[in-house]
């Protein structure tokens, strides 16, 4: 009886502290492994982002040096915010930044407290009833001339009301002539298969190719 119980052990078996270091360095190992592979990766996006990025830089200092030479009432620190909206827009929308700086020349010649006779305010002539709305789809506060003379929000909602009317009528020309003329105006035109105006799409041309 009692050399069976000898035979009983109530230790831990003597190889556990050896499969705990063998553990430990597995997980090293595996540690490295995904470093490398992290790494690997990187090598091979990192100069393309590099290159994202310097492009994006030269892009929007290009933009700049369009609203300096412009008399728009704004200080430069707003342009350089302003550069960095009109960018970032026409990346939203995929646009050439040019585009937005073309329909910003005809519709307000950069003037940014411009406002039309038919009371269209800001860098893109938005009227109110037609801001208000898209301010709300857009999530910025409306607070009337106050929004509407911000050139940043002005540029987003004139491009956003643009994108839409695009949809609209699925003819960057025809949307064009819309956001000029009113759609509701270029709707019935359409509808009567009258002609649509084309003077504001050969003037948006010009400033795009002068700009």
């Amino acid at each position: 009886m009692e050399l069976n119980e000898r035979l009983i052990r109530t230790d831990h078996p003597p190889h556990t502290k050896i499969n705990i270091k063998n553990g430990v360095l597995f997980l090293r190992i595996l540690r490295k492994f995904a470093l490398f592979v992290v790494i690997f990766i990187l090598s091979f996006h990192l100069p393309n982002f590099i290159l994202d990025l310097n492009q994006r830089e030269q892009t929007i200092k290009g933009i700049f040096e369009v609203l300096e030479r412009q008399s728009m009432g704004l200080a430069n620190v707003t342009k350089e915010e302003l550069a960095e909206v009109i960018y970032e827009e026409a990346i939203r929308h995929n646009y050439d930044p040019k585009f937005i700086l073309a329909l910003i020349a005809i519709e307000s010649e950069f003037q940014n407290w411009s406002v039309s006779q038919q009371g269209a305010k800001g860098l893109m002539q938005i009227m109110p009833y037609v801001a208000e709305p898209i301010a709300q789809e857009l999530g910025i506060e409306w607070s009337g001339d106050r929004t509407l003379f911000n050139p940043n929000l002005n540029v987003r909602m004139g491009i956003y009301y643009l994108s839409q009317l695009i949809l609209d009528f699925k003819d960057m020309r025809v949307a064009l002539t819309a956001y000029n003329y009113g759609p509701t105006y270029v709707r019935g035109l359409i509808e009567r298969k009258e002609r649509i105006p084309r003077d504001y799409y050969y003037r948006f041309l010009t400033a795009y190719h002068t700009i």
